[in-house]
């Protein structure tokens, strides 16, 4: 039967306009229930849909190309990891439940005040942050009404294309549905958002949830904001600007990151005017104002670290996922233009000038602004399923494992191993609760090596587990500082004395009790998260510490407790065929992306048929996480 004439046959029955005032059904599954004949293929999708909200995911196996992730109970677990992983749902719903009702939408909950802030610019931060976690858990009525929200983003250039190319039926069904797209989640945002935590919060948390559901909304989402923000690559030297507007794609980067001028200081032989300097040009003598006879760059500084070399899970996941290779390019452009220069210890300073390439003076830190540049060259070469096409992010990360031995020291009297910061030849003790990633990351990385490799890498690794942990032991909330120092004598002493939920230490308890069995994590883990049930909880959410020795509560639940801090903590009390490692790969904000063999540098599409272009040539911070404390 023509479609048209099947739709046509469908509206008429009285049943259609019954199921169109059913306040359960959207318009997007009528259009799925009534426009795609026969009604019989439906029977698979709607037999995924029994399964009701509240039981637990025991395993996600990967099914095929686009992947339905396929729930199914595995061998039982010890009684007492299923209750404390009920304990860790709990927290979840309570978290999620709160900002269902009080910043449904916004990017972030202030739970004392019960109101939504948009803190990156309105894209609904928590609640794609938290879909794989919802997920996960089985919280499946949450994750359904998330998809649904999210559901009602409609681009312009879709809703042209379809006037003139469908039915009057469909023309009504758009017209009733834009009422709606006012209120919802769109990414056409006159907003200058982060490129990093974009991508590893709204990219990576889409495409993680397209892995695990094989739902194609997921994978358009992740596509419209990725092209979005791919303009901030547009530079001479491939490394990226990092900062974009989401509207007009006006690429830039902060101004307190340093100078990205030709030589270190330009002298001026008279005073020029101040002028206004557009986005994405390289900056001449005519743009440029005059403060003491030397030129003052107006809007550039240099590119971050950990914000350039952050994208490459997300953006190799989306190019073989669609078939297209320019997400894939730009990103291994980057790690090719740093490759050319990387220094034989593997420690890159923070800042880079985006034109040349070339790094600035700056810190070398396993801590914010550097921290998941190393993270994501081991990450990389996993995701690429450890082939010859990836091996270059492998030997590129244990390079920068040697560097890092260089920065370990020990405390006395108590012997804390911990990871100093590098300024020049200068190493100054401190260590940034960020850097606590780093665990995780050499016991991850640590089956890549020699028997005997591996094993001193993961000695350190839970070396370092056990400073993080009394990173939180040691203060009387029993919560982590931000950062601490290390003096003779005396061990640790809390820096910057605030906690916002952040995931680094349980992060690296889940990696070190995956690969180790040794259930002394897990107890780690749980101690930490009942300091956070004591200290974090509050009637509408949970919330950070404006002081861990004080107690005193802050008014902020960060998107990423939801979307790291309570899934590693689930994930600890879990089998391990929950998420198992050989299949899947974090990013760094925790949303788990299917690992798919590469056999070329090029594009290892997921899908067959797609468009290969030729190569060009070559030639963590997280912000949130380190943004002024609320």
């Amino acid at each position: 039967m023509p479609r048209g004439i099947y739709v046509a046959s469908l509206v008429m029955k009285p049943e259609f306009g019954l199921l169109c005032q059913c306040p359960k059904l959207n318009l997007v599954r009528l259009v799925k229930i009534f426009f795609v004949p026969p009604f019989t293929e439906l029977i698979p999708q709607l037999e995924e849909l029994k399964n009701g909200g509240g039981m637990s995911v025991e395993k996600m196996k990967y099914s095929g190309e686009g992947g339905h992730a396929v729930k199914y109970m595995d061998s039982p677990d010890n009684i007492l990891d299923a209750q404390r992983r009920e304990k860790v749902k709990d927290a979840m719903l309570h978290a999620w439940s709160s900002y269902e009702k009080y910043a449904w939408g916004h990017d972030e909950l202030q739970p004392q005040t019960k109101n939504g802030v948009d803190s990156f610019g309105g894209l609904g931060a928590t609640l794609i942050d938290s879909l794989d976690t919802l997920y996960i858990m089985g919280l499946d009525e949450q994750f359904q009404r998330a998809r649904d929200y999210l559901s009602k983003m409609v681009s312009s250039s879709t809703v042209t294309a379809s006037l003139y190319t469908t039915s009057m039926i469909i023309f009504c069904v758009l017209l009733m549905y834009l009422r709606w797209v006012a209120n919802s989640l769109d990414f056409n945002k006159n907003y200058d958002a982060s490129v990093f935590e974009t991508t590893i919060r709204v990219v990576g948390g889409l495409l993680s949830t397209y892995d695990l559901s094989g739902d194609k909304l997921f994978l358009d989402k992740a596509q419209d904001i990725a092209d979005r923000l791919l303009p901030a690559w547009n530079t001479e030297s491939g490394i990226p600007y990092n900062i974009i507007n989401l509207a007009h794609g006006n690429p830039h980067n902060p101004g307190w990151t340093g100078v990205s001028l030709n030589s270190n200081k330009l002298h001026l032989s008279s005073p020029c005017d101040s002028t206004r300097i557009s986005f994405g040009k390289w900056l001449e003598g005519s743009a440029i104002s005059k403060k003491g006879g030397w030129a003052r760059l107006l809007l550039y500084g240099d590119s971050i670290l950990a914000d350039s070399g952050t994208e490459q899970l997300e953006f190799i996941a989306l190019s073989q996922r669609t078939g297209n290779p320019k997400y894939q390019q730009k990103v291994e452009n980057v790690i090719l233009e740093l490759n050319k220069t990387f220094p034989d210890d593997g420690l890159l300073p923070i800042y880079i000038n985006p034109h040349k390439g070339t790094t600035s003076y700056s810190t070398i830190t396993f801590g914010a602004m550097g921290d998941s540049f190393y993270e994501y060259l081991l990450k990389a070469w996993i995701q690429g399923n450890r082939t010859a096409a990836v091996s270059h992010y492998r030997k590129m990360w244990e390079t920068s494992m040697k560097g890092l031995l260089s920065l370990v020291r020990r405390t006395t009297p108590s012997s804390f191993s911990y990871l100093c910061e590098k300024m020049g030849s200068s190493l100054n003790d401190k260590m940034d609760e960020l850097a606590c990633f780093a665990p995780g990351m050499l016991a991850l990385g640590s089956s890549g090596y020699s028997p005997d490799e591996a094993q001193k890498f993961l000695s350190l690794a839970e070396e370092l587990a056990w400073t993080c942990y009394n990173f939180y032991q040691s203060t009387p909330t029993k919560l982590a500082g931000e950062n601490y120092f290390f003096n003779d004598g005396q061990d640790m002493s809390v820096g910057t004395s605030w906690n916002i939920l952040r995931p680094e230490t349980v992060e690296s308890l889940f990696y070190l009790w995956r690969l180790t069995g040794n259930k002394t994590y897990q107890e780690w883990g749980w101690n930490i998260f009942q300091a956070f049930e004591k200290n974090s909880r509050v009637e509408s959410g949970y919330v950070g510490l404006k002081d861990v020795n004080t107690g005193v509560k802050d008014n902020m639940m960060q998107s990423f407790f939801l979307a790291e801090t309570l899934k590693y903590l689930y994930l600890l009390f879990s089998p391990s065929s929950v998420i198992p490692l050989d299949e899947w790969v974090f990013n760094t904000e925790a949303h788990p992306i299917k690992i798919v063999t590469r056999n070329d540098r090029a594009v290892s599409s997921v899908r067959s048929g797609g468009s290969q272009e030729s190569d060009r040539q070559s030639r963590t911070r997280k912000e949130g996480r380190f943004r002024t404390h609320h």
